[in-house]
């Protein structure tokens, strides 16, 4: 054990520099750091640096309401062009209803019932259906808004994929945000209150919107919308949408020829192709572009148009910015609620530092004296090992650019006296060794051979606990997880090889015949 071969001093020699150049941005100037070292600093977790901390509810009561209109909609369709008579249509929050006036229509009604999909089911009395969704279709509802809505909000958060915010689903439908750094959640809630779903329908010219009012009903397929500049003007809009904001490519901010703020935006191939044949077949009329169910403007086609567009109203720079971003990330599916919304300033995460690095201090200084006290020299080589072991875990958090939380310090500290354990079964097996009346370098060749299947088998049990903690963890106790498990692979490495290159260094310049331990 004590023959070290030059190739395996070499490469502890580059890991340990390796570590110290990972290691070194979160020490010096960041702006030297970033010119001259490959690493970066870790990033702090919400509980060390401050920041914003949201738990959302997805409104899948919305969701459910908005897809049962659609289901109406498809139905009224569906029996129009199969020339079925029906009456007394109607949407409610659980169902849709309806009444076939001809029995003879029932058979070709059920069928139409049937192609709507797996997620339905449908009862009826008589000539009077009714049609919901079963519990699959709401159990998959409910997991694809919830999963399309946690992606949304990654894009509109980080657009860039650099700010690593923390968001996960939480229960049924719910979604825990985190973004440490972020001191205003007045701009997040913001970015996530907006459902940023974007229509483009015709304008219903049987009637004006003064004149549906009057009646007290509009035209069947169609609905009375605000204008979105809160001065009370009414549109009359089919329900129909002709082209969503599903099929944007793109959005930026810019300005209109009248240098008034807008958002211009690019369709995809398919969103082009709709787009030219809807303004194609429908010159002359208007055209209604519906921001979050209010009508942003509503200008008549002049000519066909295919791809490109500009949203225009009375908007500010930044709104248009805003705008921009959240039509790029693409719109929620739902609704959110946010149901608890806590801000922590960064004076607290300071204080959390400061007492981690107190904590962490106190634990070296009394591993290094208890080391020192208990195996003299050999006690020195393992504290220095240790120091090694620190920086190797800040290099590795630093390289994998994981999130550093108070747990997470916790974890570090922990580490510190486990890093020492497979050192103290290796000199507690060197004195056995003595004890028989070995000389020192076979006592020391045998008390590495025979302690390290120990040394191994214990941290492995270790790493295994790190890693299903992880793995069924959330938040703070997978934080902690990361730390325990890089320093048990750090501990493992310097117990085994630094120490004992330290060892063999002092062996081969003293050659002891004597050794006290």
């Amino acid at each position: 054990m004590l023959q070290f071969q030059l190739w395996k001093k070499l490469l502890v020699v580059a890991i340990a520099a390796l570590g110290i150049i990972y290691a070194l941005p979160n020490v010096v100037n960041s702006d030297i750091g970033a010119a001259f070292l490959p690493g970066k600093k870790v990033n702090l977790g919400l509980d060390l640096q401050g920041g914003s901390h949201l738990l959302l509810r997805v409104d899948i009561d919305a969701v459910k309401r908005e897809r049962l209109e659609n289901l109406g909609e498809t139905i009224r369709r569906d029996f129009r062009a199969q020339k079925i008579r029906f009456n007394a249509l109607a949407v409610s929050d659980e169902a849709v209803s309806l009444q076939v006036r001809e029995e003879n229509d029932s058979a070709t009604a059920q069928q139409i019932f049937t192609d709507l999909g797996s997620d339905y089911s449908t009862t009826n009395d008589g000539k009077a259906y009714q049609i919901r969704f079963n519990d699959a279709g709401l159990k998959l509802m409910r997991t694809r808004t919830v999963d399309q809505s946690i992606e949304i909000i990654r894009r509109r958060l980080d657009p860039e994929g650099t700010k690593e915010p923390i968001i996960q689903r939480q229960g049924l439908d719910r979604i825990l945000v985190q973004l440490p750094g972020v001191d205003d959640p007045e701009a997040v809630k913001r970015l996530l209150g907006r459902t940023a779903k974007l229509t483009f329908q015709l304008v219903d010219i049987s009637m004006t919107a003064v004149e549906a009012k009057q009646r007290g009903r509009t035209p069947p397929g169609s609905v009375l919308m605000e204008s979105a500049n809160d001065d009370g003007y009414n549109y009359l809009i089919e329900k129909r949408v002709m082209v969503s904001g599903e099929m944007l490519d793109g959005a930026t901010a810019t300005f209109d020829q009248n240098n008034r703020p807008a958002v211009s935006f690019v369709l995809n191939s398919n969103g082009a192709r709709r787009f030219g044949k809807v303004t194609g077949e429908n010159i002359g009329r208007p055209f209604a572009i519906i921001l979050d169910g209010k009508v942003v403007s509503a200008p008549t086609i002049q000519s066909q148009i295919f791809g490109n567009g500009q949203i225009t109203g009375d908007f500010s720079v930044a709104e248009t910015n805003e705008l921009a971003l959240v039509l790029r990330a693409g719109a929620l599916p739902a609704p959110l609620i946010i149901l608890e919304e806590r801000s922590i300033g960064p004076g607290l995460g300071a204080d959390s530092i400061a007492a981690g690095e107190f904590a962490a201090m106190i634990g070296l200084v009394l591993v290094a004296i208890y080391m020192a006290l208990s195996y003299g020299f050999f006690g020195g080589l393992a504290v220095a090992a240790l120091a090694i072991n620190i920086i190797l875990i800040v290099a590795a958090l630093s390289a994998l650019q994981a999130t550093l939380t108070l747990p997470g310090i916790a974890g570090i500290v922990l580490t510190m006296g486990m890093a020492v354990d497979a050192n103290v079964l290796v000199f507690e097996r060197i004195r056995e060794e003595l004890g028989k009346g070995r000389s020192a370098i076979a006592a020391i060749d045998s008390g590495y051979q025979r302690a390290i299947s120990t040394i191994i088998d214990s941290n492995l049990t270790t790493l295994f606990a790190a890693l299903f903690l992880y793995i069924f963890g959330s938040g703070p106790i997978k934080g902690f997880a990361v730390t325990l498990g890089i320093g048990i692979l750090t501990s493992m490495f310097t117990a085994v090889m630094v120490t004992r290159l330290l060892i063999v260094i002092w062996v081969e310049r003293k050659r002891p015949t004597k050794l006290i331990l």
